[in-house]
């Protein structure tokens, strides 16, 4: 695997601030890795365990917990919807539909072990995320790191409208 020097380095310098146990970097270490690719590959997982003397198994237990990992490439603009109690009361799964239809996702396939769905184009991609931390403001949702608060139907569709002009 390919990567930057400088990812190197920085991957490299967040090692230091475990030195106890490599393997408790191993959080952070995919957490570079999936704001560099989008996703954590295969080869990712591999690099990391051959980096902090692991085995890819060790690696994948930590990927496969966390649901903030993705296995698969996200669209261009991915979206998550919060759909924890205050704002699933506020409109989160209708939300949810809003978006996907604005973006013509088709959630059908959607599971515990694949909760991303990619619109054909591959501009957009869409999940439900446990908890975007704003109970009081929802429904809630994210396009990359864009957060937007009390999203309406309308709202939901001027913002798929602007990031599609983007």
């Amino acid at each position: 695997m390919e990567l930057p020097q400088e990812l190197i380095a920085k991957i490299d310098e967040i090692i230091t601030h475990y030195p106890a146990s490599r393997r408790s970097a191993v959080l952070s270490v995919l957490h570079v890795l999936q704001k560099h690719d989008g996703y954590i590959s295969d080869d990712s997982v591999t690099w990391t365990a051959e980096k902090l003397g692991l085995q890819p198994v060790q690696v994948m237990e930590v990927v496969t917990f966390y649901p903030g990992f993705r296995r698969s490439a996200p669209g261009k603009y991915h979206i998550r919807v919060c759909r924890t109690l205050s704002c699933a009361m506020a409109g989160s799964y209708e939300l949810m539909e809003t978006l996907s239809k604005a973006t013509g996702i088709d959630r059908s396939h959607v599971d515990h072990h694949h909760p991303i769905a990619k619109s054909a184009d591959g501009a957009f991609s869409i999940e439900f995320a446990e908890c975007l931390a704003s109970c009081g403001s929802g429904p809630v949702c994210m396009f990359n790191d864009d957060f937007y608060e009390r999203v309406s139907a309308e709202e939901a569709q001027r913002l798929v409208a602007e990031y599609r002009r983007k």
